[in-house]
C-alpha cells in the first residue's frame, strides 16, 4: 500500500513537472514570441543594428549634453538589472538627504544659472531603481542645459522632448513621462541628421 501511494504520488510529479516546468512555459513562451515579439524579447532598442538598450530599463547618462535619468540604487552610479532594487532608505534616514543633497548640487553644478525648484524624480531612485523615465517637469528642468550644451535651439529640444513624451496609460492612468534613453537617441540622431 505504502509502495503504490510512493509510485503514484512519484509519477504525478514527473507528469506535473514535465506540464508545469516545461510544457506551460513552453507554450507561454510560443504565443508570446507570435504575439508580441519585441516585448517578448525585453524591448531592445537598436540603432544600425547594434543594440543599444530597452525601453524597459533606464541608464546613466552624466554627460551635460544629454538628459539625466532617476538615481539608481542598484549599484553606485550604474543600473544594474542584476541587482533591481530600492534603497530601502525611509524619508528620516540621513542617507536619503545626502545622496538627494549631492544630486541637487550636481545638478546646479551642470547649470549653474537654473536655480528652479529641482524637481523630486531627478534626486530619488524608483522602487526597482530601474526606471527607465523621467517626469516631464525633470525633462524641462534639465532642456536648457542639454540645448545651452549641444548649442541647438531650446525649441528644438523641446519639440523632441514633446515627441518623447508618453502620454497616460488608455489616457487616465499614471502620468506623462519621458523615455531617458529614447529622447536621447533623439538628440543623437538630431545632431547627425544636422537639423
Amino acid at each position: 500500500m505504502l509502495l503504490h501511494q510512493l509510485r503514484s504520488g512519484f509519477l504525478l510529479l514527473l507528469l506535473f513537472t514535465f506540464l508545469t516546468g516545461v510544457l506551460y512555459p513552453l507554450a507561454v513562451t510560443g504565443i508570446a514570441q507570435l504575439v508580441f515579439p519585441a516585448k517578448a524579447n525585453g524591448s531592445l532598442i537598436t540603432m544600425s543594428g547594434k543594440v543599444v538598450g530597452s525601453d524597459l530599463i533606464g541608464q546613466q547618462f552624466s554627460a551635460p549634453g544629454y538628459f539625466w535619468s532617476r538615481l539608481s540604487s542598484t549599484a553606485p552610479g550604474a543600473y544594474n538589472a542584476g541587482a533591481s532594487t530600492g534603497s530601502n532608505l525611509g524619508p528620516l534616514n540621513p542617507a536619503l538627504l545626502d545622496a538627494a543633497q549631492k544630486r541637487v548640487q550636481a545638478l546646479r553644478e551642470a547649470d549653474p544659472g537654473n536655480q528652479r525648484p529641482v524637481p523630486a524624480d531627478l534626486v530619488t531612485s524608483s522602487g526597482s531603481g530601474l526606471d527607465p523615465h523621467i517626469s516631464v517637469a525633470a525633462a524641462l528642468y534639465q532642456l536648457p542645459r542639454v540645448a545651452r550644451v549641444r548649442g541647438m535651439r531650446t525649441d528644438d529640444v523641446r519639440a523632441l522632448l514633446e515627441e518623447s513624451t508618453e502620454g497616460r496609460f488608455a489616457g487616465i492612468l499614471g502620468e506623462p513621462r519621458v523615455n531617458v534613453l529614447r529622447l536621447n537617441l533623439a538628440l543623437d540622431a538630431h545632431k547627425e541628421g544636422g537639423r
